[in-house]
């Protein structure tokens, strides 16, 4: 590879490049989706309720200067509706160069209680829907011998929370970075790179029912443990989201970047 002579900062920049953000309506993937258009892309917002509030992202966008971008209702869990992700990204982009599956749900069981639908449901929509999206999409980055992705997984698939019971949903991310790491090998020949992005507890509308429940449950066993003893913010997700989406990280493929306030350091 000849060497980039940009300076690191330009390196960051994302200029000309086209995103799909799933669940990019709120949380983290409104993050993520606003910190891209920020560094030059143009990104479609996959909503699949929040209609509203992926306009407002739109809006954003466009205020930004990324007059091409648009929010497209879909349920990624539905192979059909992924194919129309993909095929409205390619007609109104022309190629699609970054991925971003975000889109998610939580859900608290004990395992012994948990039924066979909430289990199957809980795959679908956290694992099979990230498969969905990659190989939609990964078609046309193969074609054009180019593109990134970016999984968004978790603390969960490397640690066993408590004092929530979720085992199908740690099992969900486990699944979440063991795929990336088999496709970052399949697909490095085809110069695609794919990385996981791992949070740790970040203060989004999903952690506040638990809040709401158990607020000294969640003080002793989410915040305590941190070195930093407090939640993240969605924007603090944000920078990471470019370095992986950039040239920046043009040397990285097949990671997890944790981001978890120090979560896991003692």
């Amino acid at each position: 590879m000849a060497t980039d002579r940009r300076s690191v900062l330009d390196r960051f920049r994302l200029d000309g490049r086209t995103a799909i953000v799933t669940g990019g309506s709120r949380g983290i993937g409104r993050a993520i989706a606003l910190a891209l258009g920020e560094a030059g892309a143009d990104v479609a917002v996959i909503f699949e309720k929040a209609a509203a509030r992926a306009e407002e992202v739109v809006a954003a966008l466009h205020a930004l200067g990324r007059r091409r971008s648009y929010a497209q209702q879909a349920d990624v869990a539905q192979s059909q509706a992924v194919a129309q992700i993909a095929d409205e990204a390619e007609q109104r982009f022309g190629r699609i160069d970054i991925l971003v599956n975000n889109a998610g749900i939580a859900h608290n069981a004990a395992a012994e209680d948990l039924t066979e639908a909430e289990w199957e449901r809980m795959i679908r929509v956290n694992l099979t829907s990230v498969f969905l999206c990659c190989q939609a999409v990964g078609r046309r980055m193969i074609r054009q011998r180019s593109g990134t992705i970016i999984n968004v997984g978790s603390l969960s698939a490397r640690i066993v929370n408590y004092p929530q019971k979720q085992a199908h949903y740690n099992a969900a991310k486990a699944g979440v970075h063991l795929l990336s790491k088999c496709l970052a090998v399949e697909w490095a020949p085809h110069n695609i790179r794919v990385n996981v992005l791992v949070p740790g507890y970040i203060h989004t509308e999903l952690v506040d029912p638990f809040l709401a429940r158990h607020p000294e449950a969640a003080a002793e066993h989410w915040l305590k443990p941190s070195v930093q003893n407090r939640f993240g913010a969605p924007e603090e997700l944000a920078g990471a989201a470019v370095y992986l989406a950039s040239d920046a990280s043009s040397f990285m493929t097949g990671e997890e970047m944790v981001i978890d306030g120090g979560y896991t350091l003692r």
